[in-house]
């Protein structure tokens, strides 16, 4: 395991790149897609944002205490590449789309989310231990991921107990277990890997 003071610079750098990778970048591609009219595309990050929304109930999640946000955190970098790249038809849309700055834009950050999620998973190998045993939660390789959640909570929500936002947070969870269950068990059936005939 490396060492506390590395393994924190590691963590709040992860942290850093998730919300330029995972927020903000995505944030401005979907204001630039409705600016240019460009509806593929922003069919593809409203389906982007949907499944990315685990990352904000993980962060909600670790304010609480939960272990088991460590294997939600894990869950969350592997669909989100799923859910930019399964879609065939949209897929072919955007190559068949003439060159332009936003295109070209859009492409190198979803290979970029999708590079930095692969890495992220491999990061968080050795921490998924943390979901399973609370002893070892409670160490401080662990506990050093729930900084940056508890900073968050200072900052936005510091009138509200871990307990409250814990509590809304498995709420949300449970909706989107609910929702994604049923995407993966009624709806891929019927549509496959077409978005556009939802």
């Amino acid at each position: 395991m490396p060492s506390s003071s590395f393994l924190q610079s590691l963590v709040w750098t992860d942290y850093r790149l998730a919300v330029v990778f995972t927020v903000l970048l995505p944030l401005v591609f979907l204001v630039w897609a409705l600016i240019a009219r460009a509806e593929v595309l922003q069919l593809l990050l409203i389906i982007y944002w949907k499944v990315s929304s685990l990352l904000a109930i993980t962060l909600y999640l670790m304010i609480a205490g939960l272990p088991f946000s460590f294997l939600t955190a894990a869950i969350a970098r592997i669909l989100i590449p799923i859910s930019l790249w399964f879609w065939a038809d949209l897929n072919e849309e955007i190559r068949e789309q003439p060159f332009s700055l936003l295109k070209l834009a859009f492409t190198a950050w979803r290979w970029g989310v999708s590079v930095y999620c692969g890495l992220g998973i491999i990061l968080q190998i050795p921490f998924l231990r943390c979901a399973f045993s609370q002893a070892t939660f409670a160490s401080d390789s662990c506990q050093v991921w729930l900084e940056a959640p508890k900073l968050f909570r200072q900052m936005f929500h510091a009138g509200f107990t871990p307990g409250f936002l814990g509590f809304w947070a498995l709420l949300a969870l449970i909706s989107y277990v609910l929702t994604l269950s049923y995407f993966v068990f009624v709806k891929l059936g019927r549509q496959g890997r077409s978005a556009l005939n939802q």
